[in-house]
Formats: structure tokens, C-alpha cells, sequence
């Protein structure tokens, strides 16, 4: 069960030494890192494969793999991040007190496999609108959909014991393994000369069980047993958390996804293009997470320790570095941004396109680091509503922006600033209206506060 606890409460620093503070903060942010770097690597390699060395025809063939990359990174995140925050939650709760947490895995696993049996049944019942609109007609790909999202819960579900086990070291080889067994076997499979999509969609599928098949096999998914866990103990933020979760994994991603749906099959080399400039436009925000990995820590203990005033102006430090950042970004990005993505991919954007993306990119930056502070205030509920807001102002800047399919990578990036930008604003009210209500954090908040990492791949 949860318990009631003041900020300064011996309970609730006990289990502040269990977070993943400082101690976690090199692997972690390496983690993120290596995966990101092997992101940019993974679609250079597979464009230049499957396109026989040719760029024009990797574009056009590289686009169902395109679209499986994002559709595995909106849906899987967005339902199984939840877990391994409520996992990590959990078990961290559980040392603290000299508990073991086997009951609570075995819960969350439990949740975890339901809800794959779930949505993996209603990815089948669209599978014929997902193989024709997203794969070009490939079963495979559609297969291969379903197995990487089926993959990604173990790899959470491992990342969150890892985590709560303060094994940040085998949380990094999860998260890290993740992109670069992906980008071996993208190589391995170039090196051979396969330009067919399917086996590089199959890489994709099977490549976060690697990392958890070398954490089991050393033993750091181990946990021991202890008092049953009651669902009240591991679900007791989970509704918010994945309403949250899946809405912010699927804005991120909602340009690529959203581009084929409105775009004709002649344009197929334009729409992987597109996904070029959405992964450039990205690199603040993997370089923003990596940081945030060694920025919230210090302002997590603040926090728990009652210092509100001081974490208010450690915030107002940290919002201003992301709005800093975020501003070079889209400067760099309207200057530089089609010349650095020429250089990387065979891609011909505007000055304008690049602009526009990160754009979005900083905005959703800035929603991201107020959403996490609003969590630590346990505004679990706010966070959600705001994603929420930030999917519908896609939606409508989308909608009202265009009709045709000329329009369609305009219409997108318009949604693609509208979108996070109305998640910021909601955030940033949700915020102040915490610190106006004296709201405290515990640790449980700080905890899914700290682990609040919606973007990967």
C-alpha cells in the first residue's frame, strides 16, 4: 500500500536514495545517447540498402520501414513507459522498507501482457488499412509491427526493475542495446547485399530483446520475494500515466504517421524524406534528455525536502537553458537545417520545413520538462489533459491548415507546432497552479517525474 508522507519525512528520504539520482545518471544519459546516435545511423544504412545504393529508390522503398519505426516508437512507449515507471515506483517503494518486490513484478507483467493482448487485437482488426496505407501492402511489415511492439514489453518491464533496483548500469545496456543491435544487424544485413524492407523491419522487431536477454543473463532482473502486492500498490497513477503516455509518444511521432494518410503512393519518396527532417529536428531533444537525466536529480531532492522556492528558481534556471536551446535550434534549423540534412540523407527539404520542425521539437521540449515538474506536484491528471489538449491542436492544425495532397507536408508541420505548443500552454497554467495551491511532491511523484521519458528511437 502506499503510504502518507510529508517531503522531509524519514520515509521519504529513505526512499529518495533508492531513485535514480545522481548514481544513475552517466549510464542513463549514455544510454539515451547511444540510442539516439543509432537512430540517425539505422535510416542512413537502410536507405542506402535498400535502395541498391541508389537514394532516389531507397527513399521510395525505405518508406514502410519509415513507418513501422514510428508507429513502434508512438505505440510503444506510450503503453509501456507507464509500466516501467509504476514497476520502478514499486520497487523502489519496497527496498526502502527492506521488502521484496517479485509480487509486483509478476503484477506489472501481468498489466503488461494484457495490454499487448489488446492492442495487438486492434492493430489486427486495422491491419488491412495499416498493411495498405503504412507497408504497401506487406504483410511482413505488418508482422513485423506486431512484434516490436509485442518486444518492447519485456524491455520495459526490465528497464523499470532495473531502475527501481538502482541497476542503472543494466538499465543502460536495455536502453543502449536497444538501437545499437539495431544498427548491426542493419549493417550485417547491407553487408550482404538484401534490399528487400523486410528483413531491416524484422531488425527493428527483435532488436530490444537482445538487451534483456543479456540483463537476464546476468542476473539483474533478479528480484526477491516479499508480501503480496494489491493492485492499489502498482496501478495507483497507471490510468493518468498511460493516458499521458500514449498521447505524448503519438504527437511526437504524428507527422510521419499522419504524412502517408494524406499523401498519394507517388510521393512515397517525399514522405521518407519528411522522416529525415523530423529525426534531424530531434537531435535538441535527445541531447535535452540526456542532460535532463543529470539536471532533475538536484531538483528532485529540493523538492522532496521541502526547499519549493529554491526548486522554483532551479526550474525557472533549467526552463531557461531548454527555451535557449530550443531557439538555437530553429535558428541552426531555417539557416544550416537543409544543408546538414542534405549532408546526412539523400533528402532535398525547405528552409522553411526545417524551421517549422523544430519548432515543434522546442515546444515539445519546453511541455516536456513542465509536464515533468507538474508530475513531481502529483498533477498526474493535469499531465494527461494536457497531452490531450496538445493531440487535439494537432488534429486541427492539421485539418484546418489544408485539403489536398499538395498541402499535406505544410498541413503537418503546422500541426507539428500547434500540437506541443497547446500541450506547453496547458502544462504551464497546470503548473502554476500547483505552486499557487502550495502543492507538495512525495516520492512516488518524483519518481514518475524522473522516469518521465516519452520520446525514444
Amino acid at each position: 500500500c502506499r503510504l502518507s508522507e510529508t517531503p522531509s519525512s524519514p520515509s521519504t528520504t529513505s526512499r529518495l536514495s533508492r531513485l535514480p539520482l545522481p548514481e544513475g545518471t552517466l549510464p542513463v544519459g549514455l544510454g539515451l545517447l547511444v540510442a539516439g546516435v543509432a537512430s540517425f545511423a539505422f535510416f542512413k544504412v537502410g536507405v542506402w540498402a535498400v535502395g541498391g545504393k541508389n537514394s532516389e529508390i531507397g527513399n521510395d522503398k525505405f518508406k514502410p520501414i519509415s513507418s513501422l519505426w514510428f508507429a513502434t516508437f508512438a505505440l510503444a512507449p506510450g503503453f509501456f513507459l507507464p509500466l516501467e515507471q509504476e514497476v520502478g515506483r514499486a520497487l523502489a517503494h519496497r527496498s526502502a522498507l527492506g521488502q521484496g518486490g517479485k509480487p509486483v513484478v509478476r503484477r506489472v507483467a501481468m498489466i503488461g501482457a494484457i495490454l499487448t493482448a489488446v492492442v495487438a487485437a486492434a492493430l489486427i482488426v486495422a491491419a488491412p488499412v495499416l498493411r495498405d496505407e503504412y507497408f504497401n501492402g506487406s504483410w511482413l511489415m505488418f508482422g513485423a509491427l506486431l512484434l516490436a511492439f509485442a518486444s518492447y514489453a519485456p524491455a520495459h518491464l526490465a528497464r523499470g526493475i532495473c531502475s527501481g533496483s538502482g541497476r542503472f548500469g543494466s538499465y543502460a545496456v536495455v536502453l543502449g542495446g536497444d538501437g545499437f543491435v539495431r544498427i548491426v544487424l542493419c549493417l550485417l544485413l547491407a553487408g550482404v547485399g538484401i534490399e528487400a524492407v523486410g528483413p531491416y523491419g524484422l531488425a527493428v522487431a527483435i532488436a530490444p530483446l537482445v538487451g534483456v536477454a543479456l540483463v537476464i543473463r546476468n542476473g539483474a532482473l533478479r528480484t526477491e520475494d516479499g508480501p503480496p502486492a494489491d493492485w492499489q500498490e502498482v496501478t495507483p497513477n497507471l490510468g493518468w500515466l498511460l493516458l499521458g503516455s500514449v498521447l505524448a509518444a503519438a504527437l511526437v511521432n504524428a507527422g510521419p504517421l499522419a504524412t502517408p494518410l494524406l499523401t498519394t503512393a507517388a510521393q512515397d519518396g517525399r514522405v521518407t524524406e519528411f522522416s529525415y527532417g523530423v529525426l534531424m529536428a530531434r537531435v535538441p531533444l535527445f541531447l535535452f534528455q540526456a542532460v535532463q537525466a543529470a539536471l532533475l536529480p538536484r531538483l528532485a531532492r529540493l523538492a522532496a525536502q521541502g526547499e519549493m522556492e529554491e526548486f522554483r528558481r532551479g526550474f525557472g534556471r533549467l526552463m531557461m537553458v531548454v527555451v535557449g536551446v530550443g531557439s538555437f535550434g530553429v535558428l541552426g534549423a531555417y539557416v544550416v537545417g537543409p544543408q546538414i540534412v542534405s549532408a546526412v540523407y539523400p533528402a532535398d527539404l525547405t528552409a522553411r520545413t526545417m524551421a517549422m520542425l523544430a519548432l515543434g521539437s522546442a515546444c515539445y521540449m519546453v511541455a516536456i520538462a513542465t509536464a515533468q515538474a507538474v508530475i513531481a506536484l502529483r498533477g498526474h491528471a493535469l499531465v494527461a489533459v494536457g497531452w490531450v489538449l496538445g493531440m487535439i491542436g494537432f488534429i486541427l492544425g492539421v485539418w484546418l491548415s489544408g485539403s489536398n495532397a499538395d498541402d499535406a507536408f505544410r498541413r503537418v508541420e503546422i500541426g507539428l507546432v500547434v500540437g506541443p505548443a497547446t500541450a506547453m500552454v496547458a502544462f504551464s497554467w497546470a503548473l502554476r497552479r500547483k505552486f499557487n495551491e502550495g502543492a507538495v511532491p512525495d516520492a512516488d511523484s518524483i519518481y514518475d517525474a524522473l522516469t518521465d521519458r516519452p520520446i525514444e528511437g
